[in-house]
C-alpha cells in the first residue's frame, strides 16, 4: 500500500510565493518520475513540472521560469516551489508519482496524492 500525502498549499496574493510538498509512504521498492499537476473547477487536469529519479526536470510553457521542482529521494518526497503566482495558477495541485511497490517490483504504478488547494487572489 502506497500513499502520497500533499502539503503547502493556502491563499496567497498575486506575485507572491507557496511552498508544495509531497511525500509518499507506504511498501516502496523504488520511486521513478515524480511530478505535479493542478485542476481548476470544470477544466482537465493539466500537468504542471515534472522530475525523473536522476533529477532531470520539464515544466509546463506556462509555469517556466516561476516554479521549481525538486526531490529528495531518500525522504520520497517531491517539492514545487511556485513564485510569482499568476490568478490563473488558482487550483488543486496534485502530486503524481510512479512507484515500484516491494512484492510486484517489476510493475510501475502511478500514483496520486489527494490534493492540495492553492488560490491566487488579492
Amino acid at each position: 500500500q502506497v500513499q502520497l500525502v500533499e502539503s503547502g498549499g493556502g491563499l496567497v496574493q498575486p506575485g507572491g510565493s507557496l511552498g508544495l510538498s509531497c511525500a509518499a509512504s507506504g511498501s516502496i521498492f523504488s520511486i521513478g518520475d515524480m511530478g505535479w499537476y493542478r485542476q481548476a473547477p470544470g477544466e482537465q487536469r493539466e500537468l504542471v513540472a515534472r522530475i525523473t529519479s536522476a533529477g532531470t526536470t520539464s515544466y509546463a510553457d506556462s509555469v517556466k521560469g516561476r516554479f521549481t521542482i525538486s526531490r529528495d529521494n531518500a525522504k520520497n518526497a517531491v517539492y514545487l516551489q511556485m513564485n510569482s503566482l499568476k490568478p490563473e495558477d488558482t487550483a488543486v495541485y496534485y502530486c503524481n508519482a510512479d512507484i515500484r511497490v516491494r512484492g510486484s517490483i517489476l510493475t510501475v504504478r502511478s500514483h496520486w496524492g489527494q490534493g492540495t488547494q492553492v488560490t491566487v487572489s488579492s
